[in-house]
Formats: structure tokens, C-alpha cells, sequence
């Protein structure tokens, strides 16, 4: 696999070594062994799967307690993939960066503890996976509102995105709950 860094110290974009002939294709998204060679040592707790419509926007979340770590890929469709660095020592404090992941070019984030994350889905439709380091606790769950002029997030929307009500009430970044 290529790991190749981002923007952000941490967050890292992961290509996959692809097989593939006449018959499909097939890659490892998870090697253990690999991706901590890679400097990622993580143990995944959990399972994620959603789908979403066109223009759906889901985020920006993160747990301020049980902060977790996530890998994230695209098994159908395309979607604009959002991490914001919300640790109020890093260097690269309320920075954030957006790439595209897609069923077609298989790549993988991953975004380490201390990250606020989201995607907008650019494509008809899309199917979303991701591996997290904790569990979900909804009552530490925290939304940085996708669209404070603060975090300069260039989001690729096509209108108004379809958002869930947490995520249209969102906080600004100037007063959300942050990791130290």
C-alpha cells in the first residue's frame, strides 16, 4: 500500500495495493501489520456502514470523550471527505483538508483521535465504511457546524446539502467543546 501524508500532521491517505484481472479485482483494507509499518497503530473496535443520497452531508463529528480514531473508504459512489483539526495545541489548529474518496479509486483515510470528521456525498448515491478505534457514545457526540467561514471548508456542493438536524446545529469552531 502507499500512505502518502496530508495536509494535516496524522491524517493520512491510504492507496491500496489493487489485484485485479478479467475477473475483478481484490486489496486488503486493513493489515495490521502493514498499516502499523505505516505508523498507525490502531485496534479497531467497530464497524460502520451508511448510505446517503446526493448532497447529503453528515458532519462534522467527533466525541469529545472516547475520542476515536477512524478509517474511512467509499464501497460505492463518491463522496468529498472532510477532516478539521480541533486540538487546541497542534500547530495546525482549526485547519482542515477534503479529499475525494471513491468506490473507483479505493482510496482510504485515516484520521487520527483529536479530528472532527465529515463527507458530502458527490455522486448519486454512496456507501460509506469506516473502522473506529472507540465506541459511539452518544452523549459525548459533538457536531462542528460544516459550515463556519472559520474552517475556509471548500465543500464542492451542488445547493443547499441535506443535513440532520444536529448537524445544521452544529457549533462554530470558536465555541466548540475542543481536545486540549
Amino acid at each position: 500500500m502507499r500512505v502518502t501524508p496530508t495536509g494535516l500532521p496524522d491524517v493520512l491517505l491510504i492507496e491500496p495495493r489493487l489485484h485485479g484481472d478479467e475477473r475483478g479485482f481484490f486489496f486488503e483494507s486493513w493489515n495490521r501489520r502493514e498499516f502499523a509499518e505505516a505508523g498507525i497503530e490502531a485496534e479497531f473496535v467497530q464497524d460502520n456502514h451508511s448510505r446517503s443520497a446526493r448532497n447529503v452531508l453528515r458532519g462534522l463529528h467527533y466525541q469529545i470523550e472516547h475520542a476515536q480514531g477512524k478509517l474511512v473508504r467509499v464501497c460505492a459512489g463518491e463522496v468529498f471527505d472532510v477532516a478539521v483539526d480541533i486540538r487546541r495545541s497542534s500547530p495546525s489548529f482549526g485547519r482542515s483538508i477534503g479529499i475525494r474518496l471513491s468506490a473507483e479509486n479505493k482510496r482510504m483515510l485515516w484520521i487520527p483521535p483529536g479530528f472532527a470528521h465529515g463527507f458530502l456525498v458527490v455522486s448519486e448515491s454512496a456507501e460509506f465504511l469506516y473502522k473506529t478505534t472507540d465506541y459511539w457514545y452518544p452523549e459525548h457526540e459533538r457536531t462542528l457546524l460544516w459550515s463556519d467561514k472559520a474552517l475556509a471548508i471548500a465543500w464542492p456542493l451542488a445547493g443547499a446539502p441535506t443535513v440532520a438536524p444536529k448537524d445544521a446545529a452544529g457549533r462554530p469552531l470558536a465555541s466548540a467543546d475542543v481536545y486540549p
